[in-house]
């Protein structure tokens, strides 16, 4: 008989409600799973930790990322998350009857101090600089966490990232004499022990203050000033009291007054800046706090936030307009060559920005396959539409590029640090990255601002996509259920990696910098470094991947017209061409290299399917037409994964 019971009508506890996700943990080790079948979800973080790491340091490394990776999905780290982005940094410049509030003018909430502090006890920090670690690239140890935990951190990985890059900054200089600042020894080496701790009750975070109101990257109108105070001058701060900083420390012999429009990590404990001398931009460690005479307790040294800053994302950050009046500093490096010591910051910070640009991205691509696996459309699941899956797919072949690219950014910067044999022999990366020192330091140079650039501006537009696959849920602020689908959080989070630490535009420049720098390869930096390390690493590829290479070479043809013979007006016009096909050369040797390693198929479909992606127009070559059918099993392997069971997957060959 025919049903003709009444329909009922959906209420605000009734009807359908959707199955939430489950997100996947990043990364499982394969000594540390349980399960027959110890996949990571995000197998290209897997098959990056097993090039460059060997075999005992994958098992000891994969352990800790293996552990954060479920940690950054507990509750209790996800309720902290949230309170950072939605209880923001508050400025109480005054006190009840109107007194300056020179002490804790800043506050910040718990959830921020509790990401801040678990940072800082996993290692994001200090694993870079365990001088005890001598068989493996402790940069790749560092990073492989960081990118389980980037995209959980709510930003608590900027002040980390300036801390890595004042900590690299102060070891370049913690042997210097003391000259003519009595004292400063002994300040830099107390401060570096504190930047590189992974005790959160004493680890200190650095602040980076260039940023002025006559332009962003430009430097060159810095108004911010310092100058050496008098004998009489340090006599008169020491007899009244007005001459430590918060721990006890003796503050620096130069006095420094102006204005920071844009500094970030205004909680910090220190800061690196910029100001002028009568020499020219100069470089300063700066403590945060110092000592109130004639009591225990501390205030700001000289330092006055005017204001916090109100950005489109970056919620949980503090980020603040600073006026500097008397503030109490050391000299570090040259007087007159601050832009040069500041620089050592910049290469680190750069690399932060795109590697948590990626770990950003990878967690919206996670949130696309648990969501995948769970939504029903028409009554069928999202994975079952071969146009979803293809979209998807494409996203994730994107992914696998930029990720890579950073990596071999991480693993080049702890050769530079620790050398070829303890960074790279026993990897299976020995093949990948050059024995020799200059061709290394050549590529770290050149790549850097590629990287910072194009990875930036990709995982932006990966996000955005990321968003769409959830459709109306992608675009709200989801807070609840941990916040676990905040993919907009992240989206707004990661627009600010394209413009800190320079613009596209900014990094370009550089790169047409790097390609004149007669220390570079002779002023010939492609000719002489880039395109012989492309070559070495595809000769042993040539057997699969023999069209792809080809397509590689007529990249680098493309490469070498848009540079060779060029002034520099032609090259400054060229910039971001260039960018891309810098980009576009390094991703595709990088994944064909891994490919090759083993022969696993997805890894092969990526590495085919982004290199023919970056064909030229007028390439001779051209892809095989397969049957569509055939392309959507291969969709869905690259983006539901070998092992995902659904009662129809299949073994696709190359």
């Amino acid at each position: 008989m025919a049903d003709h019971s009444t329909p009922v009508h959906s209420s605000a506890a009734t009807g359908f409600f959707q199955v939430l996700p489950e997100i996947k943990p990043q990364y499982t080790s394969p000594s540390l799973s349980s399960s027959a079948q110890s996949v990571s979800d995000d197998v290209v973080l897997a098959r990056i930790l097993h090039q460059y790491l060997p075999p005992q340091a994958q098992r000891d490394i994969g352990a800790a990322v293996h552990n954060l990776s479920r940690r950054v999905l507990h509750p209790s780290m996800l309720r902290h998350a949230v309170e950072a982005e939605t209880n923001p940094p508050t400025l109480q410049t005054f006190t009840t009857f109107g007194k300056e509030n020179r002490d804790d003018p800043l506050r910040t909430c718990e959830g921020w101090k509790a990401l801040k502090a678990i940072g800082i006890e996993e290692g994001v920090v200090s694993r870079a600089y365990d001088q005890g670690q001598t068989t493996h690239n402790r940069r790749v140890e560092q990073f492989g966490l960081g990118h389980v935990w980037s995209h959980t951190s709510t930003l608590t990985m900027c002040p980390m990232s300036m801390t890595d890059g004042a900590a690299t900054l102060l070891q370049r200089h913690i042997q210097d004499p003391d000259g003519d600042q009595p004292g400063r020894h002994a300040v830099l080496v107390e401060s570096y022990r504190r930047l590189v701790s992974s005790d959160s009750r004493e680890a200190w975070t650095s602040g980076q203050w260039m940023t002025e109101r006559t332009g962003g990257s430009d430097v060159s109108g810095t108004e911010t000033m310092a100058r050496r105070l008098s004998a009489e001058e340090l006599a008169v701060e020491r007899s009244t009291g007005c001459d430590q900083d918060a721990i006890g420390q003796p503050l620096g012999p130069w006095r420094i007054d102006g204005f920071k429009w844009f500094s970030s990590a205004t909680d910090s404990d220190m800061t690196m800046l910029l100001a002028k001398t009568a020499k020219g931009l100069s470089c300063f460690y700066v403590p945060m706090r110092r000592r109130v005479a004639g009591s225990s307790s501390t205030e700001l040294n000289g330092i006055r936030i005017q204001r916090l800053k109100n950005k489109l994302g970056t919620k949980g950050l503090p980020t603040a307009e600073l006026e500097i009046k008397g503030a109490r500093g050391w000299l570090i490096g040259e007087e007159g060559k601050g832009v040069k010591e500041i620089s050592a910051i910049l290469n680190i910070t750069r690399i932060h920005t795109a590697t948590g640009s990626a770990s950003y991205w990878s967690r919206g691509l996670s949130v696309c396959r648990a969501y995948s696996q769970v939504r029903k459309v028409r009554g069928r699941f999202l994975y079952e539409n071969a146009q979803h899956v293809f979209w998807m797919a494409r996203e994730t072949v994107k992914y696998w590029a930029a990720t890579h690219f950073v990596f071999f950014g991480a693993a080049l910067l702890g050769c530079a640090e620790q050398g070829w044999d303890a960074a790279v022999r026993g990897s299976a990366a020995e093949k990948l990255i050059p024995r020799d020192q200059r061709a290394r330091d050549a590529l770290l140079r050149l790549l850097t601002p590629v990287m910072k650039a194009q990875v930036s501006m990709a995982a932006v537009s990966g996000l955005r996509e990321a968003m769409e696959c959830l459709g109306g849920v992608g675009y709200c602020e989801n807070y609840e259920d941990g916040g676990i689908l905040n993919l907009a959080k992240l989206f707004r989070d990661s627009v600010a990696n394209t413009i800190w630490e320079g613009t596209a535009s900014v990094m370009a420049e550089d790169v047409r910098r790097v390609l004149r720098d007669k220390r570079l390869g002779g002023g010939h930096a492609l000719e002489a470094v880039f395109t012989p390390w492309v070559k070495d690493v595809l000769q042993p590829c040539q057997g699969v991947f023999a069209e792809e290479c080809s397509i590689i070479e007529e990249r680098l043809q493309a490469l070498f017209s848009a540079v060779q013979g060029k002034d520099e007006h032609e090259l400054e016009y060229r910039g971001r061409d260039i960018l891309e096909h810098l980009e576009a050369i390094a991703c595709a040797t990088l994944l064909l290299y891994n490919a090759s390693s083993d022969g696993n198929q997805v890894a092969r479909h990526v590495a085919s399917r982004y290199t023919w992606s970056k064909a030229l127009p007028h390439s001779q070559y051209r892809p095989k037409q397969r049957d569509w059918k055939y392309e959507a099993e291969i969709d869905y392997l690259i983006f539901l994964g070998e092992n995902f069971s659904a009662g129809r997957a299949q073994q696709v060959k190359l």
